[in-house]
């Protein structure tokens, strides 16, 4: 049998028409993915909402109070960009004592005020009562507890009324994630 020599392979040209097809969908990708990820510095972690609550008119929309948690090695900071709190009305500044610095815990160590964090998030509330939104920004270094706690504590508290019962107070419920530096 002989053997046909194509044209192709006599001149030594290559089939690069494959590789651009890889080399367009993988910069494709790339773009994409890239996109998503600057996307991603705050996450919206808010839980659907139950029961019948009122939705907000526009006769409602003011300016709102960017309520910010930050979670540093020293204690919490609380700051708000919209309305002033305060002399934390700056963002969270780690050269500067925090809001509700760390308590001394039962065994000696430091520990986060949980307590401290929700009192002083009952006066925001009282202030601004229908703002619902708290951005949470963590040190890279904080562990995954206490931000669920930290959430926790934001969420809502219990309340002792003047007779002596007890009540759940929602406090900011619509909660967004984010990153100090």
């Amino acid at each position: 049998m002989r053997r046909f020599i194509r044209a192709e392979e006599v001149t030594g040209e290559l089939n690069i028409v494959p590789y651009l097809d890889v080399v367009v969908n993988l910069v494709i990708f790339m773009l994409l993915s890239m996109t998503g990820l600057i996307s991603l510095g705050v996450l919206n972690v808010s839980a659907p909402r139950i029961g019948t609550e009122q939705v907000a008119t526009a006769a409602d929309t003011g300016p709102k109070l960017l309520l910010t948690v930050a979670i540093g090695r020293q204690g919490f900071y609380v700051a708000g960009a919209g309305g002033v709190l305060g002399a934390d009305a700056a963002a969270a500044d780690t050269s500067r004592p925090p809001t509700i610095p760390l308590k001394t815990g039962k065994n000696g160590r430091p520990e986060y005020d949980y307590a401290a964090l929700s009192a002083e998030l009952v006066k925001i509330k009282d202030q601004y009562p229908k703002e619902t939104q708290v951005i949470l920004s963590a040190d890279p270094d904080v562990v995954y507890d206490v931000l669920i706690q930290t959430m926790d504590a934001c969420r809502d508290v219990q309340v002792k009324n003047a007779d002596g019962t007890s009540e759940r107070k929602l406090l900011f419920f619509d909660v967004s994630l984010s990153l100090i530096g």
